[in-house]
């Protein structure tokens, strides 16, 4: 099944979808994934093994470095870093860095409230934010403060039961053996550049990739952090299955294929259309362009190059946490 229709109405004024493809749903609680294959765009730099988080200069300005020979480095929207022992950020918005480049972002989000100590570029590992976070980080971008998310990390906290802080680490850091059985629980395909999650049968976020590498490194951050917390805090109850009426091997195959494809038609029906929703170009670099979405129930962004698409990070958004607590 083609991609381009579903995706073209989740990115609005968007680039050429054409050659997308999505593949059978994997579910593990309640988290549910659309695998997308499709064309690669080589040359970018991935974010383990290109991009380093250099230093952070002051609270709430980090510089980030591509390390890399050639290729331009795409910074994954709200990709965040942790170490022990230092105070931890997260970036508002995606970027686009040249080979060898070292760029201060001003206004990164401190998401560790009270913590002392400056990231170094050693002993690091990344996430990224939360759902329930990422809508109002992207509206953060362009502003400086460092404590500017931290009302909403106490919110997060406070609905999950924990100290109503603003340290994300209770969650990301404390809860990671948790959230990391999503990884082991849900198959990265081979040549695998994206996916659709979806949170119960509620639309999440549509990430999309340049190449499968790309992807491969950003796959645990996504599925475990910025999807897997919120699906794990809604994770069902264990249900007896429904048996198939079947009694040999090729017939169960079948109805689980029929099942499978039923449920995937049932969750892109379900898709919102983001028609209504703004786009505004953010940065661009040779002929890449950075584009920000935002409006009619849709967020994030995505890079563009000659009316393709290179990577996309778009999710759906939900009322700000600290409003809805009242906080």
């Amino acid at each position: 099944m083609t991609l381009t229709t579903t995706l073209t109405a989740l990115v609005p004024t968007g680039p050429d979808l054409t050659g997308y493809r999505i593949g059978a749903p994997q579910r593990a609680g309640a988290l549910t994934v659309l695998p997308i294959h499709g064309p690669r765009r080589p040359g970018i730099v991935p974010p383990r093994s290109g991009l380093k988080l250099h230093q952070v200069v002051g609270y709430g300005s980090v510089e980030l470095h591509n390390g890399a020979s050639a290729g331009v480095a795409i910074v994954p929207l709200h990709i965040g870093y942790i170490q022990e022992g230092a105070q931890n950020h997260a970036l508002c918005s995606a970027a686009l860095l040249a080979a060898g480049q070292t760029r201060r972002f001003p206004d990164a989000c401190c998401v560790q409230a009270a913590q002392g100590g400056y990231l170094e570029g050693r002993d690091q590992w990344f996430f990224v934010l939360p759902w329930e976070l990422r809508a109002a980080a992207l509206r953060l971008r362009g502003q400086e403060g460092y404590s500017k998310l931290w009302e909403d990390i106490s919110a997060l906290n406070r609905d999950y039961g924990l100290a109503a802080r603003g340290h994300l680490e209770q969650i990301i850091s404390r809860r990671r053996a948790v959230l990391t059985q999503f990884r082991s629980r849900l198959e990265l395909l081979p040549e695998q550049l994206g996916a659709l999650f979806f949170v119960g049968d509620e639309f999440a976020g549509l990430e999309i990739a340049p190449d499968p590498e790309y992807f491969a490194e950003l796959w645990m951050p996504l599925v475990c952090f910025a999807y897997g917390v919120a699906a794990w805090r809604a994770e069902p109850r264990p249900a007896e299955p429904e048996p198939f009426a079947v009694t040999d091997l090729a017939g169960l195959r079948t109805e689980l294929d029929r099942e499978r494809a039923e449920y995937r038609e049932r969750l892109l029906t379900a898709l919102p259309s983001a028609s209504g929703a703004r786009t505004a170009e953010e940065e661009r670099y040779l002929d890449l362009r950075l584009h920000t979405v935002t409006g009619d129930g849709l967020a994030g962004q995505f890079v563009a190059e000659h009316d393709r698409l290179v990577y996309a990070s778009l999710f759906a958004d939900r009322e700000p946490l600290a409003a809805r607590s009242g906080g």
